[in-house]
């Protein structure tokens, strides 16, 4: 029985040694040699580190990304990914919570490294790939890895204005990617074009179903996804079957007319997942690629990157809404109401995750872990964790699962979960700015800031770009004299939504 992901990159290495693994469009790596560089940055490690601890990666859009990841977990360790174009106040804010002692970074991203709020040893990736090579100290370093040991760190965007990160064990990620390889039929034969910032919880499929099932993955450059042309090139190029992307990479190609030049002529499955999808976009893409198996995922990264997914079995209207589907093998699906009782059939609940695919919780957080990782309510017999994800569902005539928005105020925009309380509580700190609310119009997919106080709108922008992602800066900032208030004092949030355009 496999209880680590290391023992699928050990067999894919022994069976497809010569055959590529990832290609960045500069260069690539074979099974045989990428696992023998994840061994090398292992037995470096495996010398210090203390096993089960995190070690954080600053490393750029290259093949020697996932590397790194596997290498620490070689040493029996986990990796925490940070995004290095995040503004430094966000990445300070990473390194508080995690509290590693260890960072690895590439020579590229170095100087950020040093810039940042890090009181323990940064190690340079290029410096350690060639360490020879202990096999006594690796199977050493991971003789108490078992399914359940910490696998990675992502984190997402947090209500307090402090990120959480969300801790994934081995066996949840295997699951996952067992039931999404399953359904996507993936084998040897497919070529992965990765999207995904490689520290991002959707590249999970773009690293591990090749290192499970002996397929390769070309990590396409981040440039040419505003040359839809260019990327489709490249997709032609390598050969590319298989497409994780987000909601916003599908409808961009779509939107800028690469259809008009030329198309992926290799593709065979396009699954999209991060918002919901606009079906006047995936329309173009069926209408020139009608023989594609296109799939719509849904899933909180609390459950492991996506826990429902629906094949589309016909081809879409511009007004279609696309069901999120059937739970993948391995969740379970619940709804519930807000006292706590199961949502009648046909009803809107809430929707609830469990099985052996849920995280492990919040990294150094206990208190934000038991309030959402809570006992299945329906089950007073035994031991059932369930994730509350906040969003709500209903079930159709189908029996298929529908998406009917957030329950609070959590959003997606852009492929990412935000908390629009982060947004306003980062405002706040701003000289200038006495009370503010923000908004999503999900029309225009834009992000809004309603405000009162002398801060100017450029004022705010500079001081977003500074310290948050730029996905979570506001594009439109209105100033008001006074937000408008309902008699029991909360903001009219109807009301602000009228400034909308």
């Amino acid at each position: 029985m496999d209880t680590s992901v290391l023992n699928w990159l050990d067999r894919t290495a022994e069976q497809y040694s010569e055959k590529t693994v990832f290609n960045d469009c500069s260069r690539s790596v074979s099974f045989a040699e990428f696992n023998r560089i994840t061994k090398s940055v292992g037995t470096y490690l495996a010398s210090f580190v203390t096993p089960n601890s995190p070690v954080v990666v600053m490393s750029g859009r290259h093949i020697m990304t996932p590397a790194c990841f596997l290498g620490i977990v070689r040493a029996g360790c986990f990796y925490a990914p940070m995004d290095a174009t995040m503004p430094k106040a966000r990445l300070n804010q990473i390194i508080g919570v995690i509290k590693a002692d260890y960072m690895i970074v590439d020579k590229e991203h170095l100087e950020i490294a040093k810039g940042l709020d890090f009181d323990g040893k940064i190690i340079i990736f290029e410096d350690i790939v060639d360490t020879p090579i202990d096999e006594k100290l690796l199977d050493k370093a991971v003789s108490g890895l078992n399914e359940l040991s910490p696998l990675y760190v992502i984190f997402t965007s947090g209500s307090t204005g402090v990120p959480k990160g969300v801790i994934t064990s081995h066996h949840s990620l295997m699951c996952y990617i067992e039931a999404v390889g399953s359904v996507l039929k993936i084998d040897s034969s497919d070529v992965f074009g990765n999207q995904s910032p490689l520290d991002y919880i959707a590249a999970v499929r773009d690293i591990y179903l090749p290192i499970k099932t002996g397929a390769s993955t070309v990590i396409i450059p981040k440039n040419e996804f505003a040359m839809p042309t260019q990327l489709f090139d490249t997709l032609n190029k390598y050969k590319v079957t298989t497409l994780c992307w987000s909601v916003a990479g599908v409808e961009l190609p779509a939107k800028l007319g690469a259809f008009d030049e030329l198309k992926p002529e290799y593709l065979k499955k396009l699954c999209f997942s991060g918002s919901v999808m606009p079906c006047k976009y995936l329309k173009i893409w069926q209408q020139h690629l009608p023989g594609v198996m296109y799939v719509n995922q849904y899933g909180p990264t609390e459950a492991t990157a996506s826990c429902t997914y629906y094949v589309v079995d016909k081809t879409v209207d511009d007004d279609t809404v696309l069901p999120i589907g059937v739970p993948y093998n391995n969740y379970t699906i619940t709804l519930l109401n807000e006292d706590n009782t199961p949502t009648e059939y046909g009803k809107t609940g809430e929707i609830c995750v469990s099985g052996p695919i849920l995280a492990l919780g919040y990294y150094g957080n206990p208190e934000k872990t038991e309030e959402s990782f809570v006992q299945n309510p329906l089950n007073k017999n035994y031991r059932e964790l369930i994730y509350k994800t906040g969003d709500l569902g209903s079930y159709n005539s189908d029996g298929l699962l529908e998406f009917h928005g957030r329950k609070d105020r959590q959003i997606k925009h852009m492929g990412h979960r935000i908390e629009l309380s982060e947004i306003e509580s980062t405002a706040k700190q701003i000289d200038g700015v006495t009370d503010c609310c923000s908004l999503y119009n999900k029309a225009k997919e834009h992000l809004y800031l309603f405000y009162t106080g002398t801060a100017t709108s450029k004022d705010i922008t500079i001081y977003f770009r500074s310290v948050l992602p730029g996905f979570m800066v506001p594009r439109k900032l209105v100033q008001l004299d006074a937000l408008p208030t309902l008699p029991n004092g909360k903001i009219d949030m109807q009301t602000l939504k009228s400034y909308f355009k």
